[in-house]
């Protein structure tokens, strides 16, 4: 019955215009109509004057694309294949936020036809599409899905950086509330897709895909860190470990590190709220998201010990830390966790400054309220390394002595720097 309704002239409308949807939208506009709403008046603004906030698009990439960019919901009414690409944070009980999933179902469907299908792309427990969205659409609109609308999932891979794949060479995750809904959206994946697509059984089955690839990262992260904590207090490199032990063809190489960002380190809480509505506590999943937030732990006990060894008052250093940013080559920084060792240095006394090429000066001081510095120049008791931009790659011994007060003392959370020379400096990573 759907496709019976779904008009030949297919125009696509996405909500949400951030690290997926922006780049998303550009590929659809390949060959189809897109329309781009987002609520956020100046992202639209800037999106319309060809300019990526996001820093994920190649130069010129949104001037030339096919996409009317809005902040009117009235426009998604002109579009009959809808697809949500909102952001899936947590609340401070961890307990999943399903806030903007709602309202942009609620915007959605306040102003569709009939005929619209509706696809989500963010990030939630198996179920929260049939179970919380489609009843907050058929309230609405008065439609039945199946009948007047209908709804799919296809999970969100965007790997946030310059260094990542493009949109249009992942392979899809589809699926729909029918078969009918499920060979729709197929097709038109499909259509502006390289490398194709991968039809799931159900609805269900997507949503638990894609949280359980972001839950098995989580948790090989969090045996390389609990690995790190013990052949740290054997004197032992971690890194050297994992890479003798690499040298077997199935060893996954995950290293230690923190675990920040809008996915790995929020998607497992979203799995485990579901297993706890089941009465299953599971203990894996959590104990893994404790040992990954405790890091930051150790990381802050390591800095104390080493100051203490060498003798600095931690209390009147000066200390220089290298990216704020959630991740390398990358803006983002929401839920960056080496804002939270800044933050505790800076509890404990020391004056902090952070440098990073990538970050929005504005965006950092609104967020975390730090200001970042426009140049490293200093001398400084110490060098934080928290992310491994491309550009901190290039640092040398001779720079870091000029940026360090007296003998180096360098906290490397990214083992970027674990080919210098380590004889003349102190020198630490996970």
């Amino acid at each position: 019955m759907i496709k019976e309704m779904f008009e030949d002239k297919k125009i696509i409308g996405v909500v949400g215009l951030g690290y997926v949807g922006l780049p998303l939208s550009t590929v659809f506009s390949k060959k189809y109509e897109v329309i781009g709403f987002d609520v956020d008046k100046s992202k639209i603004e800037n999106y319309s004057k060809g300019i990526d906030v996001t820093n994920e698009l190649e130069e010129d990439t949104l001037k030339n694309s096919n996409i009317k960019f809005s902040s009117n919901p009235q426009d998604l009414s002109k579009a009959n294949f809808i697809i949500i690409t909102v952001p899936t944070p947590i609340h401070k009980d961890e307990s999943p936020d399903l806030s903007y999933v709602i309202s942009a179902t609620e915007t959605v469907a306040s102003n569709m036809k009939e005929g619209t299908i509706i696809v989500y792309e963010s990030t939630v427990f198996p179920g929260a599409t049939e179970e919380v969205c489609i009843p907050i659409i058929e309230e609405i609109t008065g439609f039945k899905c199946g009948k007047e609308f209908s709804v799919g999932y296809s999970p969100e891979r965007i790997n946030p950086g310059k260094n990542s794949k493009d949109v249009s060479d992942i392979v899809k995750i589809v699926s729909g509330y029918d078969e009918e809904t499920t060979n729709i959206i197929s097709e038109i994946y499909d259509s502006v897709l390289n490398n194709g697509i991968y039809r799931a059984p159900s609805i269900k089955v997507a949503e638990a895909a894609k949280i359980t690839e972001n839950i098995q990262r989580d948790v090989n992260i969090a045996l390389m860190n609990e690995l790190s904590i013990i052949f740290d207090k054997m004197d032992l490199d971690t890194n050297e470990i994992i890479d003798a032990a690499g040298t077997k063809w199935n060893f996954m190489k995950f290293r230690p590190g923190l675990v920040g960002g809008h996915c790995i380190g929020i998607d497992p809480y979203y799995l485990i709220y579901k297993s706890k509505k089941l009465n299953y506590s599971p203990r894996l999943l959590q104990t893994s998201r404790n040992v990954n937030e405790d890091i930051i732990n150790q990381i802050i006990k390591n800095i104390l010990l080493t100051f203490i060894d060498n003798e600095v008052n931690i209390k009147k250093s000066n200390i220089l830390v290298l990216g704020i940013t959630f991740k390398e080559n990358c803006n983002d920084i929401r839920n960056s966790k080496i804002v939270e060792v800044i933050d505790e240095l800076k509890d404990i006394g020391a004056n902090v400054t952070i440098y990073d090429p990538l970050a929005d000066a504005e965006e950092v001081k609104t967020f975390y309220d730090l200001e970042l510095s426009d140049d490293i120049e200093g001398e400084y008791d110490s060098i934080i390394i928290g992310v491994s931009h491309d550009e901190f790659k290039d640092l040398t011994i001779d720079d870091i002595n000029r940026l360090s007060k007296n003998k180096p003392i360098v906290f490397d959370l990214k083992s970027l720097l674990k080919e210098l020379s380590k004889e003349d400096i102190v020198y630490w990573s996970l």
